[in-house]
């Protein structure tokens, strides 16, 4: 049988949230994940490469990923709201996993301002289980909401991430509270140059860290 890939629109908090569904290519999901883009200002969408590789690694690794567009994004109505509506539109994507697969685990991942909105949107829900950030902006110092995250928290950097300076991030993920782990990826900057096939590897390692 094909996986299952499927176009949806949510009914979001200001409207309408355009969403992509896809099923593990093999076998049956053990895990359903929502997955959050990067800055929807700087050109952020569902379909960024470094999202659509995340999304793809956690499939292998068996995962149900429910990719989605924020408010204002293509065809996904309402304005950008500063990271916080965006939230909200998360929670709309997680809600929409959790009634189809109610039998499945729940995991929030995300990229770049994508994984604070995961991050954010973990410490508020209890529901889900873990968390995946790829690439966490630690030149953005607000972040005390990622000391309110109780489940895993696994980190996936780049070594030369320009938003996530190593000493930095090194700096930062010791101070935060156990559960958690990082890993490290030679990538040329911010987006994974050069090492996008590493990263993807890496993504699908992480999800099969359950």
């Amino acid at each position: 049988m094909p996986r299952r890939i499927e176009t949806l629109m949510l009914n979001g908090p200001t409207g309408r949230l355009e969403a992509l569904l896809e099923e593990p290519e093999d076998g049956e999901a053990v895990e359903a994940a929502v997955v959050c883009h990067p800055h929807p200002q700087g050109g952020g969408t569902m379909h960024n490469k470094v999202v659509y590789r995340l999304a793809r690694g956690l499939r292998r690794s068996g995962c149900v990923v429910l990719r989605f567009n924020y408010r204002g994004v293509n065809l996904s109505e309402g304005v950008y709201d500063h990271g916080v509506g965006e939230v909200d539109d998360a929670r709309t994507a997680l809600l929409e996993l959790g009634s189809r697969y109610p039998h499945l685990p729940l995991m929030a991942a995300g990229f770049s301002f994508g994984s604070r909105v995961a991050l954010k949107l973990t410490a508020q829900e209890q529901s889900i289980k873990r968390v995946v950030a790829v690439g966490f902006p630690t030149t953005i110092t607000q972040r005390e909401y990622v000391y309110h995250v109780p489940v895993p928290k696994y980190f996936v950097h780049s070594t030369k991430d320009e938003y996530g300076p190593r000493p930095e991030m090194e700096e930062f993920y010791e101070t935060l509270p156990q559960p958690k782990e990082i890993y490290w990826v030679e990538g040329s900057d911010h987006f994974f140059k050069d090492a996008l096939e590493s990263y993807e590897t890496i993504i699908e390692l992480v999800g099969k860290r359950r």
